[in-house]
């Protein structure tokens, strides 16, 4: 079935081509709900380019794909149907093949930018059953097409993706003897690494709605407002954007350490009213396109304490040192060396890492998954990789952030919002 197909049109008229010819009979409207492709087929074919390549270097076959932020990467494909199993098929030739349930299949061409018939659906029984699983099924049906039998070998596996279960696993163990299946050790995540021009673009539009929604956070921080309250101001500006810059939803719900609960980071929201004296940790992002840029800031209600003030003193030098040190070719660890110099000056410590790369994101994490920023991480700085440096300090009963996402340019950084890196007083 096509979108241009018509339930009147006759076998007689088809076959004559009278009712092309007819005056009455207009050729469809396009499809507005078709997603234009937002990026170039050269930079889809180059990023296919690469991911073959890096198969090739580390001994793969073939390549099964899992993690919604790869297949996104590599197909366009964006829709909430990660919760049931899903998988881009890459061969060491030819076009990749994309399986997921048949209700999502059926229009998942109106954002993949990849041939319809290359999407192929698995029947709704296989869904959410005890004994059975869509991957026993996706692997007949490329034992069907040919790709078991050309593909003997080592087949790659997103082992660490979050939407690739043990159950999934070994029903490929299970139909695909064949095949010795490996941990692919983020080989797509590491492909993403470096951004082009065209997605450090979108990341801009990113980090206008991530500006937007901490101001609509700042504003809306005040004693006696309840933390549900600012969670909704937060995601109605999320989702609202900027004029083109239009809201995305985000990986990570908006997290609100309050109080003495702000010496942990990874807390949300409940309807907890604010007091006076108390700080507020707000870490959010912007989301466009799937493109993601985190922010973090620190508002605190009322005159801040002395040890808010120490902590907003030490990571303010600090964050400035790291951006000062980054720079293509710089090792990532220089980068955790010069904050941690800084803070042993400071007579502090921060035994978690410092940052981690970003770029597309889906629930539940905005991060790669490949570079973070610590002392035993011997990764290179190329220009147009882009990272989250959270300078969160969790202390006893107290904790302090500001974070920044950046892009490493030609000759330093480039910081994607301009929001004050100091405790924001109300």
């Amino acid at each position: 079935m096509t979108d241009t197909a018509r339930p009147d049109a006759s076998p007689t008229a088809a076959g004559t081509g009278s009712a092309a010819a007819s005056p009455s009979l207009r050729a469809p409207a396009p499809d507005t709900d078709v997603r234009a492709a937002l990026f170039s087929d050269q930079e889809y074919a180059s990023r296919l380019a690469k991911v073959r390549e890096r198969m090739r270097f580390q001994g793969l076959q073939a390549l099964i794909v899992t993690d919604p932020a790869n297949i996104f990467y590599l197909t366009g494909y964006d829709a909430w149907s990660f919760y049931t199993p899903q998988m881009l098929f890459v061969g060491p030739d030819g076009d990749p093949l994309l399986f997921m349930r048949e209700m999502d299949a059926n229009g998942a061409w109106r954002t993949a930018c990849i041939d319809r018939e290359l999407i192929i659906g698995y029947p709704e029984r296989y869904v959410h059953r005890p004994h059975i699983h869509p991957f026993d099924w996706v692997a007949f049906r490329l034992r069907q097409l040919g790709w078991v039998a050309r593909t003997h070998g080592v087949v790659g596996l997103e082992m660490d993706s979050h939407f690739f279960s043990p159950k999934a696993y070994r029903a490929l163990v299970n139909a695909v003897p064949e095949w010795t299946l490996v941990e692919s050790f983020e080989l797509v995540n590491w492909v993403r690494a470096v951004k082009s021009d065209a997605e450090i673009q979108y990341m801009r539009h990113a980090a206008r709605v991530a500006t937007g929604a901490m101001q609509a956070a700042v504003d809306a921080i005040e004693p006696g407002a309840p933390q549900n309250e600012i969670a909704a101001a937060i995601a109605h500006a999320q989702a609202l954007g900027a004029g083109e810059s239009f809201g995305d939803y985000p990986a990570i719900m908006p997290l609100l350490p309050t109080g003495a609960s702000a010496d942990t980071p990874h807390l949300t929201w409940s309807n907890r009213v604010l007091q006076d004296g108390e700080a507020v940790v707000v870490e959010i992002a912007g989301a466009h396109r799937r493109y993601h840029v985190p922010i973090a800031r620190t508002i605190s209600l009322g005159e801040p304490g002395d040890d808010l003030k120490r902590l907003e003193e030490a990571v303010a030098e600090g964050l400035q040192a790291v951006l000062d040190a980054a720079a293509p070719g710089v090792p990532v660890r220089e980068l955790a060396l010069a904050w941690n110099w800084k803070l042993a000056q400071y007579g502090l410590a921060k035994e978690s890492r410092l940052g981690y790369s970003i770029g597309i994101g889906y629930p539940p994490d905005w991060g790669e998954r490949t570079m973070s920023i610590r002392s035993e991480d011997e990764s290179i700085l190329e220009r147009n990789m882009t990272f989250h440096i959270i300078c969160g300090m969790w202390m006893e009963g107290h904790g302090y952030e500001v974070s920044e996402s950046v892009r490493i340019s030609d000759t330093g950084v480039e910081a994607f919002t301009a929001f004050p890196r100091r405790i924001i007083r109300k």
